[in-house]
């Protein structure tokens, strides 16, 4: 048994899933699944904004 075998055994909580019926979920759930969803977001809009700025530099090296 090695560090691989650990890892296996873990369960792995599904993800949330846009449209997914929410009736069976816990408030508590709920409230993670918000937060995990916010951060994500966060994370969207930083990639987009590195890449706007990436256009923006190399639109300014053509003009």
């Amino acid at each position: 048994m090695g560090l691989f075998d650990e890892e296996a055994t873990k369960p792995k909580r599904p993800g949330h899933e846009i449209g997914a019926d929410l009736s069976l979920i816990s408030a508590d759930e709920l409230q993670e699944r918000i937060g995990l969803l916010k951060a994500e977001i966060e994370r969207l809009e930083a990639e987009m904004a590195k890449k706007r700025a990436s256009r923006s530099a190399a639109e300014g090296l053509f003009r």
